[in-house]
């Protein structure tokens, strides 16, 4: 629970919210998830295997088997997939219209739209632990760079929303396709929640930015 709701009904009730969203989707492994899912609008059409709800499965390979399953269980296909992630819940309402819109107004030059927040830590000043136990750069490219704001600004995809071509996402296996255009979020979106720090941060902005 998270500012009165299951953490997954936020995202859930941002992708009903767009009316470019021809369905909206759990895959998991858990009827209990799967119950909620269903009790905030989404469809549960499976429970997705056991082997693709392990520690090594990827998001890609669940998104395949559900797009297999609606192809021949359903006879359903669809040209752009969206992947929301439940642990990403600090969505504003327009944002995956925005980003559909987007991505449909250039369909024929790029392949996905991915959002981005700019990095407030920059990897100019990241390090690592050397053989040697010093610490240096991780990357050699900054180096040479003296003060970090010389450096160019650098985003990071905070999942507010993958979107890409079914096609693309099946023969590269990546949300990350060459042609992927940026779709730019707020400060207070770089957020997702890993752990319980990310939680405890992700609750407390959620009720500073939108008042609950």
């Amino acid at each position: 629970m998270i500012c009165g709701k299951p953490l997954i009904a936020w995202t859930i009730e941002a992708g009903l919210k767009s009316k470019y969203l021809d369905e909206v989707m759990v895959s998991t492994d858990y009827q209990n998830v799967a119950n909620v899912a269903k009790e905030f609008g989404a469809n549960t059409p499976f429970l997705r295997p056991n082997n693709l709800a392990n520690d090594t499965a990827t998001s890609f390979e669940a998104i395949k088997h559900a797009i297999y399953f609606y192809k021949t269980e359903l006879n359903q296909e669809f040209d752009i997939i969206v992947l929301l992630e439940a642990t990403s819940p600090l969505r504003e309402v327009n944002d995956l219209s925005r980003m559909l819109i987007k991505f449909v107004d250039q369909y024929d030059q790029c392949d996905a739209v991915i959002s981005v927040g700019e990095v407030s830590e920059h990897p100019s000043i990241v390090k690592k632990i050397n053989n040697n136990g010093f610490l240096v750069s991780i990357l050699s490219e900054t180096e040479s760079v003296t003060r970090r704001q010389d450096n160019s600004v650098v985003y990071f995809p905070y999942c507010v929303a993958y979107i890409v071509k079914r096609e693309v996402l099946l023969e590269t296996q990546s949300f990350y396709p060459v042609k992927a255009l940026p779709y730019l979020i707020n400060r207070y979106q770089c957020y997702e929640i890993d752990d319980i720090y990310d939680f405890l941060a992700i609750e407390n902005i959620m009720k500073f930015e939108w008042k609950l």
